[in-house]
């Protein structure tokens, strides 16, 4: 009776993990959808309010400069509470947040922007590292399913912004994704989280001295910072950048981020399975590289055709990287990434805060947005010097 005894408990145990992923990753799908709403619609709100690509930027200052709050509050929340209180309460404000999104006034838009970014500071590093601890030898693999999920969402949002336009029925869509984000949060909250395993090697990781550790995780830092900010200047811009390069009957240029996260999801879904045959860093290598000709097609097209295509080739070159660096984080820090990851969240968020409006900025300094783009294009650039540096095939 004992090995029975012994099996049952780990069969429930089992069957509650999956349970979680499958819940954290529906809450990624709507993650998605909320974060990278406003890049569709931006232009609705530029004409509505009369602004300039410098005050359109303010959405993404707000956004991930709450999103930075919320990364703080997760990791002092993470370490003394464990995962649930900050996924739970993240899709709740994310939910709040994104119900208030079509306010009267330019003011109130930016506040509800700032309520659902901190929702997304609160879930997305507990979520990310929930994944990346449970899975251990499988956690690049499992990272990008969840992340793929998140692609599923973002992909959902430029034609569900065109058609919601269009039929005037932007408000219910609003209330109905907030809706499900409070259904997920009850969800979760009821959900026995636990202790995720930890990997017994975890304490081999990071075995060098201080200065080591320090030297690892500020390159992290910066790859961490630079990819977040990359994905997201783009993503933001896209559709502004591609209602004006090329000559349009009517409003498809919102479709532009959904092929730059239609690239996202194909990317991810791929990796899930490539990552388990090739070395990541041949994959991270390999993604920057193709993430930089996709962006050089898109700032440099003038048809649909050439920014669809660019927009496509932009989203499938990053696809994997995220997943990578929070798999790097997990293995190279083990237990220690709960609170390192902190840091690394933190920095994402500041990416995410300042590299899209530094894209506002330069185009409204230049009078152009494709000088603007080339913000994130030398985004690409950093991470493919750090990652050269970094040697990681060379890392336990």
């Amino acid at each position: 009776m004992m090995p029975t005894e012994t099996q049952l408990p780990e069969v429930r145990q089992a069957s509650a993990q999956n349970t979680i992923f499958v819940l954290l990753c529906g809450g990624f799908v709507v993650n998605g959808i909320v974060i990278t709403f406003i890049a569709p619609i931006l232009p609705i709100f530029m004409a509505k309010w009369g602004l300039n690509d410098g005050r359109a930027g303010l959405f993404s200052l707000v956004q991930f400069s709450a999103s930075l709050v919320g990364v703080l509050g997760s990791s002092a929340l993470v370490p003394s509470k464990g995962f649930k209180p900050a996924i739970v309460l993240g899709l709740a404000l994310l939910g709040i947040g994104f119900a208030l999104l079509n306010a009267p006034t330019f003011s109130l838009a930016l506040f509800a922007s700032g309520l659902y970014g901190l929702g997304y500071g609160f879930a997305t590093p507990g979520t990310n590292l929930w994944v990346a601890e449970s899975y251990g030898d499988r956690r690049a693999s499992a990272l990008n399913v969840a992340n793929l999920a998140w692609g599923v969402g973002a992909i959902s949002s430029s034609p569900l912004a065109m058609y919601t336009v269009r039929k005037a029925q932007v408000s219910m869509l609003l209330y109905v994704v907030a809706l499900v984000c409070i259904a997920l949060a009850a969800a979760l909250f009821r959900m026995p989280f636990g202790k995720p395993p930890h990997e017994e090697a975890g304490a081999r990781a990071v075995t060098a001295g201080k200065a080591a550790q320090f030297g690892l995780a500020f390159a992290l830092g910066i790859l961490f910072y630079v990819y977040v900010g990359t994905e997201n200047s783009v993503s933001f811009w896209a559709p502004t950048h591609a209602q004006r390069a090329a000559a349009w009957s009517n409003n498809t240029w919102s479709l532009a981020p959904m092929f730059f996260f239609a690239g996202l999801l194909g990317g991810r879904g791929a990796g899930a399975a490539i990552l388990l045959r090739l070395k990541e860093v041949t994959v991270a290598l390999g993604g920057i590289l193709l993430a930089a000709a996709g962006q050089i097609l898109f700032i440099t097209g003038h048809s649909p055709l050439a920014l669809f295509t660019g927009s496509f080739f932009a989203g499938l070159g990053l696809a994997s990287l995220y997943p990578i660096y929070i798999a790097w984080l997990s293995k190279w820090f083990g237990q220690r990434a709960r609170r390192v990851g902190g840091v690394m969240f933190a920095l994402a968020a500041g990416g995410a805060s300042t590299m899209p409006p530094l894209v506002g900025v330069v185009s409204h300094l230049t009078d152009s947005l494709r000088y603007g783009l080339l913000v994130p294009l030398a985004g690409c650039a950093v991470m493919l010097a750090v990652v050269a540096l970094l040697h990681p095939n060379t890392r336990g």
